[in-house]
């Protein structure tokens, strides 16, 4: 019986000490990959944090804000998306070298971001959609101003204020919602399992 005792006191004393130390969180840091024993590498911890889903982040408020944003900017790319297919096929661009072929893959490349962004809503689709609008302002701004290819386009063509105002304004929802998204501190949710796991 004093042994069990003991033993029992020398397990609570090291439990005690253990969360006094803040030893019982699991910090990513501190955690052996299951494969090699060592800790993640940054280039890890980067490729996890591009995964993260707004179901990471704690706040039910901050996630569904991030939800609405994405979606809003997956909007918008689908619609920016849209505009250059419509140009390719039916505005003549079609014709022009190097700019035509580029549409083409512009607007299939906004519409199938648009969806995949719509449907996951990861870090990373965040970031290609608001690459994606900001590329596309950079694109059209060059043409206009001092051409692109061998290409002066204007703002006066049907369509490019329209293109121009919607792409400034996805890429600025998809930043928004990427600033949000880590304000959430998604990376929080991930912390609170207790290391070694449970048996």
């Amino acid at each position: 019986m004093t042994t069990h005792t003991n033993e029992a006191n020398a397990v609570n004393a090291v439990n005690e000490a253990k969360e006094d130390a803040g030893m019982t969180r699991t910090d990513p840091a501190s955690v052996p990959n299951s494969r090699t024993g060592h800790a993640p590498t940054p280039t890890r911890r980067l490729l996890e944090a591009l995964n993260w889903a707004p179901a990471d982040i704690g706040s039910p408020a901050v996630r569904w804000t991030v939800n609405v944003l994405a979606w809003a900017g997956a909007v918008l790319v689908l619609l920016s998306g849209l505009i250059h297919l419509k140009l390719w096929i039916n505005g003549g661009y079609q014709g022009i070298s190097v700019i035509g072929p580029l549409f083409l893959i512009q607007g299939i490349a906004g519409i199938l971001i648009a969806v995949a962004l719509g449907i996951f809503r990861r870090m990373w689709l965040i970031l290609v959609g608001a690459g994606y609008c900001v590329a596309t302002v950079a694109g059209l701004l060059i043409s206009v101003n001092f051409g692109l290819f061998g290409f002066k386009d204007s703002l006066l063509v049907p369509y490019a204020t329209a293109s121009l105002i919607e792409e400034i304004i996805g890429g600025v929802v998809l930043v928004a919602a990427a600033i949000i998204f880590l304000m959430g501190r998604p990376w929080q949710a991930r912390n609170e399992r207790v290391w070694p796991p449970a048996q």
